[in-house]
């Protein structure tokens, strides 16, 4: 893993995504076309009945506008619908209580773009969790870095067998009884769950990573 390692935008990222956020200098991609069906605008959280997908509506344009100005829809009542839905998956885990109001006012006030919107809720997180990475936004788009993970963490690579950031190790989830360890979640599914033991986890999630990065030769 280089020190500038390059992200897209994330609605309540992965796990894997913010292992990369342990170290060194790292940009966030805010040239680039909107991509579907990705971490931009969707996360993963686990509930009783399994995985579920939040998606924030955006508007779609007739022309295709950077994600940096990718507008929010609010036709429907998603952020009431999406704090209903982690209510529900998290609040049996050990540390809800401890973290649902630095997320809780995210969807209660309103945003107007979806950048915007992420980026700031990032910051919280990664205040949340003491986290001070150098985190810059790009002014144009960018061509060619190492790594780019802009395509490669995304919800449809996850599950495949050659995805390269697996989680090596399991944490404790509300429903492991039911499904077993389910890696690859959304952030909070850690923090809910591992509470002040998040940070650690991530910082060895890091080196694994770093490790299998060398060795691939990337």
């Amino acid at each position: 893993m280089s020190t500038s390692t390059l992200l897209s935008t994330a609605y309540l990222p992965p796990v894997e995504y913010f292992a990369f956020l342990m170290d060194g200098e790292v940009w966030i991609e805010n040239q680039e076309n909107y991509s579907k069906q990705s971490y931009r605008n969707r996360t993963r959280i686990l509930t009783g009945n399994g995985v579920q997908t939040l998606s924030i509506p955006v508007v779609h344009e007739t022309h295709k506008p950077p994600i940096s100005e990718v507008r929010i829809e609010y036709t429907t009542p998603w952020q009431r619908n999406h704090w209903r839905a982690i209510e529900t998956a998290y609040n049996a885990s050990p540390y809800y209580l401890y973290y649902k109001d630095i997320l809780q006012p995210f969807f209660q006030q309103r945003f107007e773009f979806l950048f915007d919107f992420n980026l700031k809720l990032l910051y919280a997180l990664m205040k949340a969790l003491h986290i001070e990475t150098d985190i810059r936004l790009t002014t144009e788009y960018k061509t060619a870095t190492t790594p780019d993970l802009r395509m490669l963490i995304h919800p449809k690579q996850c599950t495949l067998p050659q995805y390269p950031f697996k989680l090596a190790e399991s944490y404790y989830q509300v429903f492991d009884d039911r499904f077993g360890f389910t890696p690859n979640l959304s952030i909070i599914d850690l923090l809910f769950n591992a509470g002040p033991q998040t940070y650690q986890y991530l910082e060895a999630l890091n080196l694994q990573f770093k490790s299998s990065m060398t060795s691939d030769g990337k």
